[in-house]
């Protein structure tokens, strides 16, 4: 094996590790000792490739913001490009998007989902400052769309509207697994990750809708 992927390897290791103990323990209650012994790596080896737990924290996040928000964004200028829209339309620019995230592993999905949840419990103002940063016209578009498919909604009412979308998402992919058992149980239905996305897209849709009290 070569010098170069042996190092490659290694950052894999690392990111493999840390995203999965993020997702599961948050972001503050995760020490690097904690990763560096899920990846049987050593101290230096993370502060090689990455520098800092900040940089580490954004690295794990960044792998799949770069292939899931070109994607969404994609879709979302699509969506906005037509006369009229409403907002199960808007959530649906998010499904193809959120599944591809199955690239990067088989749950990457639900950990993707789990980070971002992670990034505001944990009230991690830089993870938010990176996402703005790097990818504020996506963010952009989607409140563009939005407003688009809800206009008599007012900005602070989109800002509490979407906080608690994210929070529905983040509890129903942490707990997609017993969800899918349960369905299966109880209604003898199989349901794939996917399928769940889209049960709680009219949840959603009908939620950010609602008319302001």
């Amino acid at each position: 094996m070569s010098k170069g992927v042996g190092k490659k390897d290694t950052k894999q290791k690392i990111l493999n590790a840390a995203e999965v103990l993020f997702a599961e323990q948050g972001f503050n209650d995760t020490s690097l000792r904690l990763i560096t012994s899920a990846a049987d790596v050593n101290l230096a080896s993370v502060n090689y490739h990455f520098g800092s737990k900040k940089d580490l924290i954004k690295a794990v996040m960044d792998r799949y913001l770069a292939i899931f928000m070109p994607r969404a964004d994609a879709a979302l200028r699509q969506l906005l490009s037509e006369p009229a829209i409403n907002l199960h339309q808007v959530f649906d620019c998010f499904v193809a998007p959120l599944m591809e995230l199955t690239v990067i592993k088989r749950r990457g999905p639900e950990i993707f989902l789990q980070l971002l949840g992670r990034g505001y419990i944990d009230n991690q103002g830089f993870l938010r400052w990176f996402i703005v940063n790097h990818y504020g016209e996506v963010l952009e578009h989607f409140t563009q769309a939005i407003h688009k498919a809800a206009p008599e909604l007012s900005s602070a009412d989109v800002f509490w509207r979407l906080h608690f979308t994210l929070g529905t998402v983040v509890f129903t992919m942490a707990s997609s697994e017993a969800l899918r058992d349960i369905a299966k149980a109880d209604f003898d239905e199989d349901i794939d990750v996917e399928g769940l996305v889209r049960k709680v897209i009219p949840y959603l849709a009908s939620g950010v809708g609602a008319k302001p009290c």
